[in-house]
């Protein structure tokens, strides 16, 4: 596990569109259909075996549950290269859903194109675009990490989706995220 922190795309960068696999239905996801009614998106790159978002996993849930109510749509991405780490591989990302009852796709980026697309760099990777997939935040969950007795919150996303469904701008600083680094193929980097 090296510990690393995201790279902090450029606020006001447009989603790339991608088309990806769902490790649970099945069903290839667009991300321009499957927001097109949407309030806003998170985009979240994550995986199965990183401390770091095992640790913020059920917070994620809570958040999601929460603010797909209110019209917000959540989608979680794993990039990681199967194949030397095979903890990440769609079967156990599907498994991985279902025991921690994910409400939104957990998708495969086998290619890891859509990370590289994104600038993602650890799990997890935090995304906030607004309803024309504008991006308004990006960073950390909130101050918790494994081990440092801060409880898990969503103190900072939460604070970034409710600025976005009251139309006010996001004033607070954005800390990145931190977590494991993405798994790259040789090939991607």
């Amino acid at each position: 596990m090296v510990k690393t922190y995201s790279k902090m795309l450029d606020l006001g960068t447009i989603a790339p569109d991608f088309r990806l696999k769902d490790s649970v239905s099945g069903e290839m996801i667009r991300l321009s259909s499957y927001t097109k009614d949407s309030k806003g998106t998170v985009i979240m790159f994550i995986c199965n075996h990183c401390p770091y978002v095992k640790h913020v996993n059920q917070g994620l849930v809570k958040l999601a549950r929460e603010y797909q109510a209110q019209g917000i749509s959540f989608i979680a991405i794993s990039s990681n290269d199967a194949l030397n780490y095979p903890d990440d591989a769609p079967e156990f990302m599907r498994e991985s859903a279902i025991n921690e009852g994910y409400t939104f796709p957990y998708l495969y980026d086998e290619t890891q194109e859509v990370a590289i697309l994104f600038q993602a760099a650890c799990t997890p990777d935090l995304y906030l675009f607004d309803s024309e997939l504008k991006l308004v935040y990006r960073g950390q969950m909130d101050d918790s990490r494994p081990g440092n007795q801060i409880p898990v919150t969503g103190t900072d996303l939460k604070h970034a989706m409710d600025c976005l469904l009251n139309h006010q701008l996001n004033q607070k600083p954005q800390k990145p995220s931190m977590g494991c680094n993405i798994k790259w193929k040789s090939s991607s980097i």
